[in-house]
């Protein structure tokens, strides 16, 4: 199936578990417990009603946004995930490129096959953001915020949502691998033992601090010249906290249904966490997003900008680079198309009387019954 036959992101996700081995797609498709997080993250779009206005001139529709200081072509970037070499041998370089290609970003995983600076020195066109786990020994922290600093990264990332990270216990990645992996943006040095051992799960468990706290993003902030991205961020209650100390950018999620199973949809958050930020910081998403339409609920409903995470998987096991820049295409052309017949002809034309929950009106919820994958 060639690149050029696929026209939906679910085509991608088809051609995905076709062409990945059963490891590295039960990895990616990893949920946790009964996987109602997952599936609710993607029925929670269709709860959302979209009210178009009529009779404007969209013939020419501008989808650029900027998000923390970078121009973006789209507001549609991809999520921090790890082990893009399951997907392909060329991993995080090859998401880099096709992200770079559709100018906007990719935010560089820690646990990735290629360093920081690689990654920047193979995409040098592009926009740098790079996530860091908390580690307990800050002069490493230091040490990785400089780096990124050095290497042009313009942005921090830290997830907050993953007390325990299921990595270093085994639980979330099969033991042995049938192709060289390292993680050079986790260790100044790699240890001397194979990934996947229980003595490498031992220094991830030595290294990584579990569970971070409020401090530590506090140490992060005053540590860096970097703006800061907190993701994994659910309650108005820690949007305010966060933006209260100086965070750029709060980060709806819910680690794509990995982490603790029913908790809400983030588009059923996001307007709350919009309303407790009050412009005081930016504000993202992701979580089930897999059309243009959905991109345009969530930026009507107040997100900057959206990430995807699976979906840039998927292409990128279909095809590499090319995978992953058509991924962002047919989000592109569907949420252009989607502003087009909703009166848009702009971002900033998005406005949140284009959007209304069913239940304005009377429209029952529709039960999310779990179903088969493939």
């Amino acid at each position: 199936m060639s690149v050029n036959a696929l026209t939906s992101i679910a085509d991608f996700e088809k051609s995905a578990h076709e062409k990945l081995p059963d490891f590295a797609w039960s990895y990616y498709s990893r949920t946790s417990d009964a996987g109602q997080t997952y599936l609710d993250n993607t029925e929670a779009f269709r709860r959302y009603r979209l009210i178009p206005r009529n009779l404007r001139d969209v013939s020419i529709r501008d989808t650029s946004v900027t998000v923390l200081g970078s121009n973006l072509a789209i507001p549609v970037a991809i999520a921090p995930t790890a082990l893009h070499r399951f997907a392909h041998p060329d991993a995080e370089l090859a998401t880099a490129k096709g992200a770079a290609a559709m100018k906007t970003e990719m935010v560089l995983g820690s646990w990735s096959n290629h360093s920081l600076e690689e990654v920047a020195e193979a995409t040098p066109r592009g926009i740098h953001w790079f996530y860091m786990p908390f580690y307990k020994d800050r002069n490493h922290m230091k040490r990785l915020l400089d780096r990124a600093e050095r290497a042009g990264y313009s942005a921090i990332f830290l997830t907050i949502d993953q007390p325990i990270n299921l990595f270093s216990t085994g639980g979330s990645a099969p033991r042995s691998f049938p192709f060289p992996l390292r993680f050079p943006n986790v260790f100044d040095e790699e240890p001397p033992h194979a990934i996947g051992t229980a003595e490498y799960r031992q220094c991830l468990r030595d290294a990584v601090k579990e569970p971070a706290t409020w401090e530590d993003v506090e140490w992060v902030r005053e540590n860096t010249r970097l703006p800061v991205v907190l993701k994994g961020i659910l309650s108005a209650d820690d949007a305010k906290m966060a933006v209260e100390r100086g965070v750029n950018g709060i980060y709806v999620s819910n680690h794509g249904g990995r982490e603790l199973d029913g908790v809400p949809a983030t588009i059923d958050v996001l307007p709350n966490i919009v309303r407790a930020v009050d412009g005081k910081a930016e504000v993202y998403l992701d979580g089930g997003v897999r059309t243009g339409t959905d991109v345009l609920k969530a930026l009507a409903l107040g997100a900057r900008c959206v990430f995807i995470g699976r979906p840039a998987l998927w292409g990128l096991a279909h095809n590499g680079e090319e995978g992953v820049q058509q991924v962002l295409q047919i989000l592109t052309d569907e949420l252009s198309l989607a502003m087009a017949r909703a009166g848009c002809s702009k971002i900033s034309d998005i406005q949140p009387s284009l959007v209304v929950h069913q239940s304005y009106y009377g429209v029952p919820a529709v039960k999310v019954v779990p179903k088969s994958r493939y």
